[in-house]
């Protein structure tokens, strides 16, 4: 999704003085990308270690964004398509508060309320009818959270908001007839962990029956994603 951040990086405007961070850097391609931006952080170590390869210039380092170690190190903190996968958020939230200097600001991109919404309906269901017999329930790994929730979470801990806005992306699926069920196996992981071989991809298969209609025109298939995209600044 780092192709999506160019307008991010543009709202962002920052400027050659600043220190900034790219929280949620993944393999660093918007850090360079955006040539401002000092120091990329990801949770991942697979992802930091493809960073430091593909852009030995540039500084990253691995970071649980629940548990930033910095202290008013930064003008500004930029994210994409990354504070989605953090649970508990006040937890992020008070990290990128404290990594602040005063009068710093937060500026970032997010999936939003509603978002997946017939992927996740499906999931649920497939998971139903495949596993009546056992505690099984789907846990997902993401929170989708609505504007004004966000903005809540924000003002809460210090911060006043400019822009809390939620808004459509119809975004393609790779790989044609296969772009579901790769997607699934990709972004799916917190409903079907657990689940043998057999039933795994029996719900895979009853997601794709019920969604292709839906999802695909031409053989090309749209995943609905919904993005939360939010300004703040450290009062």
């Amino acid at each position: 999704m780092w192709e999506y951040g160019a307008e991010l990086v543009e709202l962002l405007a920052p400027l050659p003085s600043e220190r900034i961070l790219d929280l949620g850097c993944g393999p660093g391609h918007l850090t360079a990308e955006s040539r401002v931006i000092v120091v990329g952080v990801d949770s991942a170590p697979s992802m930091v270690a493809q960073a430091r390869r593909h852009y030995p210039s540039l500084k990253f380092e691995i970071a649980d964004a629940r548990n930033l170690p910095y202290h008013e190190e930064f003008d500004a903190v930029f994210s994409n398509a990354a504070l989605h996968w953090v649970r508990p958020p006040e937890d992020a939230i008070d990290g990128i508060w404290r990594a602040l200097r005063p009068g710093g600001r937060f500026v970032a991109e997010l999936d939003g309320k509603g978002n997946i919404a017939s992927i996740l309906e499906a999931i649920k269901s497939a998971l139903g009818q495949v596993q009546v017999h056992m505690q099984l329930t789907g846990r997902p790994d993401f929170y989708f959270p609505g504007s004004g929730e966000y903005a809540s979470l924000l003002k809460e801990n210090g911060f006043s908001v400019t822009l809390a806005t939620l808004f459509g992306r119809p975004t393609g699926l790779d790989n044609g007839p296969r772009g579901l069920r790769l997607w699934l196996e990709m972004f799916a992981t917190g409903f079907l962990a657990g689940l043998d071989a057999d039933p795994r991809v029996e719900v895979i298969e009853l997601v794709e029956r019920r969604l292709r209609p839906r999802l695909y025109s031409d053989g090309q298939g749209t995943v609905e994603y919904k993005r939360l995209r939010v300004v703040a600044r450290k009062e």
